[in-house]
This record gives C-alpha cells, sequence and structure tokens, in this order.
C-alpha cells in the first residue's frame, strides 16, 4: 500500500513508438474486437459494497461499476495498465462510453493505514502547499532527463482542496504538463475518510473535460459510505490504530498514486504513442504503463 507523503512527489514519462494495448501483433490471431469486451463486462447498478474496505455505493443511473476482476480487465487488456492487486473496482459513468475518446473512470483503492486525523484541516496552507509541491517536482525534472525520462509539471489546482468537516470526504484536483506538452492532464482524487484507513476515488482525463469530471466527481461525493462500525465516528481511541499522517499528506502526495490514475493520460499525446510512467509516492510505486490513441476495430488481448 502506497504512503502519502508531504514533500517532493517523484514520476518520470518517457515516450516511445506503440500501438494501443488492444492492438494484436502482426501475424497472431485476433482476440475480441474492443466493443466485445466491453459488451462482456459485468456492469453492477445501485447499491454496490466493497467487502474489502467495508463500504458501499448508492450509485444513481448515471454510473455503474465493475467489481475487481473486470475492473483489472479494462485498466490492464483494454488501457494497457500494468497489474495492480490493490485495485477494488472501478466506477464507470454511463456517458460517455468506455470506448470514447473522451471517456473517463474512477479507480476504487483503500488504505488500512489507520485513522487519519482530520485536527490539521483548518490549519493546512493549500497556496504554501502547492508552492512548495510545484518547486520540487520541477526540481527533480534534471534527474528525471539524466535517467533519460521525459519531464513532468505541476501546473497548478484544477480544484483547490476542499474539506467536508461533517462528511469527512476531502477531495482536490491537479493540472499536470507532461514533456512540456500543450494538452494538459487531469488528476482528480476524492478520498472519504473511515475508522481504521481512507477510501479513495481517483480520475484521470483530458483538461478540456474538467467541466464533465468535476460534475461526475461531485455527484459521487454523497453516493460513497462507510458501512456501519468503519465509519469515521466509530474510531476508539483505546483499541485502532491511528495513521502516522493527516490530511495535508493525503493532498501532498497525490500527483501518482495508483497505476489506474494514470490509465488515460496517453489521450493527450499523439495517437499510437505509448507513455511510459513511473510514479514514486514516499517509498516507491513502481512502474506505470499507459497507452494512447485508439484504433480502428481493436481488438483485445
Amino acid at each position: 500500500m502506497l504512503k502519502p507523503w508531504f514533500g517532493g512527489l517523484l514520476a518520470a514519462v518517457a515516450l516511445a513508438w506503440g500501438t494501443p494495448a488492444m492492438a494484436q501483433e502482426d501475424g497472431e490471431d485476433a482476440g475480441p474486437s474492443a466493443e466485445q469486451f466491453v459488451a462482456g463486462l459485468q456492469f453492477k447498478e445501485g447499491d454496490i459494497t466493497v467487502p474489502k474496505a467495508h463500504a458501499r455505493f448508492q450509485l444513481t443511473p448515471d454510473f455503474r461499476y465493475l467489481e475487481q476482476v473486470d475492473a483489472r480487465r479494462v485498466l490492464e487488456d483494454l488501457w494497457g495498465n500494468p497489474p495492480d492487486e490493490s485495485v477494488l473496482g472501478l466506477i464507470v459513468p454511463r456517458k460517455p462510453d468506455l470506448l470514447a475518446d473522451d471517456s473517463w473512470a474512477v479507480v476504487v483503492t483503500y488504505s488500512d493505514e489507520g485513522y487519519v486525523s482530520d485536527e490539521d484541516a483548518a490549519k493546512i496552507d493549500y497556496a504554501e502547499m502547492l508552492t512548495e509541491m510545484k518547486k520540487s517536482t520541477s526540481e527533480e525534472n534534471g534527474a528525471r532527463k539524466e535517467a533519460g525520462y521525459g519531464t513532468v509539471d505541476l501546473v497548478g489546482w484544477a480544484v483547490p482542496p476542499r474539506y467536508d468537516g461533517s462528511a469527512k470526504k476531502l477531495y482536490w484536483a491537479k493540472e499536470l504538463s507532461f514533456n512540456g506538452s500543450a494538452e494538459h492532464t487531469l488528476n482528480y482524487d476524492i478520498r472519504v475518510l473511515g475508522r481504521h484507513g481512507y477510501l479513495s476515488l481517483n480520475a484521470v482525463a483530458d483538461m478540456t473535460e474538467l467541466a464533465q469530471v468535476q460534475k461526475g466527481m461531485q455527484e459521487l461525493l454523497p453516493m460513497t459510505e462507510f458501512d456501519a462500525g468503519a465509519r469515521y465516528a466509530d474510531f476508539d481511541a483505546s483499541t485502532d490504530k491511528v495513521a502516522s499522517y493527516g490530511l495535508a499528506a493525503l493532498v501532498g502526495g497525490g500527483l501518482a498514486a495508483k497505476a489506474g490514475l494514470f490509465a488515460k493520460i496517453g489521450l493527450v499525446f499523439a495517437k499510437f504513442w505509448k507513455l511510459l510512467l513511473i510514479g514514486v509516492v514516499a517509498i516507491g510505486a513502481g512502474i506505470r504503463r499507459v497507452f494512447a490513441g485508439k484504433k480502428e476495430k481493436p481488438t483485445v488481448s
């Protein structure tokens, strides 16, 4: 499980010619088409339980849910991410379709590192935090270049951090630039605090999709809750583990959280480019790999 970090966020990107994850190599038997792949997914609706997180979603008809197996199939087979066992599910808007160029989805993960105190909520200076994060990210670009990777810059808040103390929900969004591209990337995060940890909802899209992603994420906020006994209010100081960090670390460590977050980053680059993203948060996160572009009648391996 990745640990949040307030300090510098190490991420590196490199571009190389490639084909989408859905395509087959020449000479191989074609697998199912992307349309057939999506049609074979088992979408769930309405009341969704997430047992490993002791949480649930009360989804409206505007959203559907893919449980762990199908969620990973989309992230790994359709969008080309490396395997990630921490992914618990995927919340998918009914519109746009998964195969649309402006599609987006929300990766669900859970951290059980303990109760995160919100005592620092009123003391956080998010403007100062942003300045430190931008400086740290920029300073690390030299090391990325020396290692043969591209650059990443934190442009600013796409949506400034906000904490709802009554609902125990924190959300924010960052605007990112990879390799100086004029096309910027949106990274939208929600954290729902619970008794033993927090639930993460993460989405990535092109910055041009900010309006629809922000609308969708705000709609998801009241649909997300922990089960009775696992809620923030159920915390027992005499028995329960307390996390070694507070809210500031959750925001500061949100740049490169999960492989699934970056599943759609390739859309900001030219068709058929392959994006390799190495994301490190605190102790490291491994290699995140995403594919760009779509191909006529692609097939899924």
